[in-house]
């Protein structure tokens, strides 16, 4: 059992350490391979600007130049193409004027001078590692007269005075044989593994070796092991932990407590409490000395970045044989989600009780609401040469639409959210929202502006309800700019989280403190004429997406809302 136990300890470790080593070999042979074709690709630009600019080359001076260097041991070959991927020149002249299959976006490439690689098959079918980037042996032009000689010369582009001259854009691929790499690789491979198994063996003698050796320490190897298991569960256990000797210093802080307080463990461990505690958890073990038994309390504790923390600290002292006290405990651990969960439960009950209630009374109102509406429309045309009652009649047709309007948000809030997911970019439900208050914006004097990482996933989302959460929250951030301002909209993509987030800000009037916690409220709203109900439906369709919102704000500085949303790319 012991000899299987070693072996279940130890292959997985080495496996992943030679596996590490490995990885860490192909990487740095990678880096080498591009560096090398980096230099190369540098060394023939600069040879090919020396020609050009000091002997008038062309592009027949240039094929020879790059036939020669093709030459240098463990190059398999330089090629430079067009953006269309015409071969231009090739130190295999045969296949210039035929065009190079490299499923690249050479357009793309061509513009930049960000080197890029692949690893490719050669028709031999050896393994050949590919550098490419932009070619352009010359920055700005030569000289206007140097320019005229070289006419009809797919090198003339480079010559031109023009920024972006037809022909200029180019891209050079040099391709690098393997060969002599990977087998210097494989070497480096074979070595690791012997090693691994070196090591693993000595390894596995030692166990042997601890094992033979434990008869005769088995009650010291007893203690170790506890109090190695009591130090991994006080450091790593999930609330702070506190100790405080007998001569009242703290004794043990562990990471809980770390991460709570903020304090390191460096800077508490040997001081009193009274000297480096927020004064909350100080008074709590002056009380602890004092009082007999265990003591639990809910403090607000102060931390370094300003913010008041919720706390629920349990505390005891650890006493001798003789009831004499030799040490202080005190446990704490973070309120701050605990309250925010039973907060959002409350209000979720809340919401559900109000919507029922509401779902009952809009049944009732608008059958009553027909019966008005038709007879306003019937006073309206029964007294259309009475403009005064006229009038009257359509203000009343109007506020009963109004109210009508307002009954149907509310019965859309009241039953659940039917949420018909599919595959779809955020980024175009976006643009194609913000094109619905383009007009408006440009009216008042609000700048649009709108940005997106590169390369941004797909989701599966309701985009029909996204556009209506979306427009909601441009229409609130143009009402808060009356005399102008800037809308702005940003798209991010946090891979390590694995969530969207949509930012939505402006630089109106914002929000007053005392409304943030309200905002998703049903009927609670700041504007004259609001139903109170829009952002509580922004909020039942982020939530029923998976997703979250929230709002920061100062008022008088605009306001910010974040929406978060999962992948959820399996549906």
């Amino acid at each position: 059992m012991v000899i299987i136990g070693a072996v279940l300890i130890l292959v997985p470790i080495f496996l992943f350490l030679t596996l590490d080593s490995i990885n860490r070999q192909k990487e740095s042979t990678i880096d080498l391979l591009k560096e090398k074709g980096a230099a190369l690709i540098r060394s023939f630009e600069a040879g090919a600007r020396t020609g050009m600019m000091g002997m008038r080359w062309g592009g027949a001076q240039v094929q020879s130049l790059l036939s020669e260097t093709a030459q240098q041991p463990d190059i398999a070959y330089i090629l430079i193409t067009n953006v269309d991927g015409i071969i231009l020149a090739d130190n295999d002249l045969a296949r210039i004027g035929k065009k190079y299959i490299s499923n690249i976006n050479l357009e793309r490439v061509s513009r930049s001078k960000k080197l890029e690689w692949r690893q490719i098959t050669g028709k031999d079918g050896s393994r050949i590692f590919e550098v490419f980037r932009q070619f352009s042996p010359i920055q700005g032009g030569l000289r206007r007269q140097h320019v005229r000689m070289m006419k009809n010369d797919w090198c003339r582009g480079h010559m031109s005075l023009e920024r972006d001259a037809a022909g200029s854009h180019q891209v050079i691929f040099m391709g690098l044989d393997m060969g002599p790499v990977e087998a210097a690789r494989q070497e480096d491979i074979r070595r690791s593994i012997f090693m691994a198994l070196t090591l693993l063996l000595i390894g596995f003698a030692g166990i042997v070796s601890l094992f033979l050796a434990q008869a005769y320490r088995s009650t010291k190897t007893s203690l170790s092991k506890v109090k190695a298991f009591s130090d991994s569960l006080v450091h790593n256990m999930p609330i702070g932990l506190l100790a405080i000797d007998t001569d009242g210093k703290i004794a043990s802080f562990n990471q809980a407590a770390e991460s709570v307080l903020q304090l390191s463990s460096n800077n508490v461990i040997g001081k009193r409490p009274t000297e480096i505690l927020p004064q909350p958890l100080s008074e709590f073990f002056i009380q602890l000395k004092t009082r007999q038994g265990l003591i639990d309390k809910e403090l607000d504790c102060p931390v370094k970045d300003g913010r008041i923390i919720p706390l629920e600290v349990v505390g005891t002292a650890l006493k001798e044989e003789d009831d004499s006290a030799v040490s202080w405990v005190i446990l704490f651990r973070d309120l701050t989600e605990i309250q925010r969960l039973k907060k959002e439960i409350a209000r979720s009950q809340r919401l559900a009780s109000i919507g029922r209630l509401a779902a009952g009374v809009a049944h009732e109102i608008r059958n009553p609401l027909s019966s008005i509406k038709g007879f306003a429309t019937y006073f309206k045309e029964r007294y259309r040469d009475i403009p005064e009652d006229h009038k009257t009649a359509e203000i009343m047709i109007q506020e009963v639409e109004r109210l009508d309007r307002v009954i149907g948000q509310l019965l859309e809030f009241a039953r659940p959210m039917n949420i018909q997911k599919k595959t779809a970019s955020l980024e175009d439900v976006i643009k194609d929202s913000l094109k619905m208050v383009e007009a408006e914006a440009r009216q008042k004097g609000i700048r649009v502006d709108f940005s997106s990482d590169p390369e941004t996933k797909e989701v599966r989302i309701d985009p029909d309800r996204i556009r209506q959460v979306l427009l909601n929250l441009y229409l609130n951030a143009i009402a808060a700019m009356e005399s102008g301002g800037v809308l702005s909209v940003e798209l991010r993509q946090d891979d390590d989280a694995g969530r969207f987030r949509i930012i939505v800000s402006d630089s109106g009037t914002g929000i007053k403190h005392e409304d943030l916690p309200h905002l998703f409220d049903p009927y609670f709203t700041t504007k004259p004429s609001g139903t109170g109900l829009g952002l509580a439906i922004v909020h039942k369709i982020i939530e029923s997406h998976g997703g979250e919102v929230s709002v920061e704000s100062r008022y008088g500085e605009g306001a910010t809302v974040t929406i978060q949303f999962p992948y959820d790319r399996e549906g």
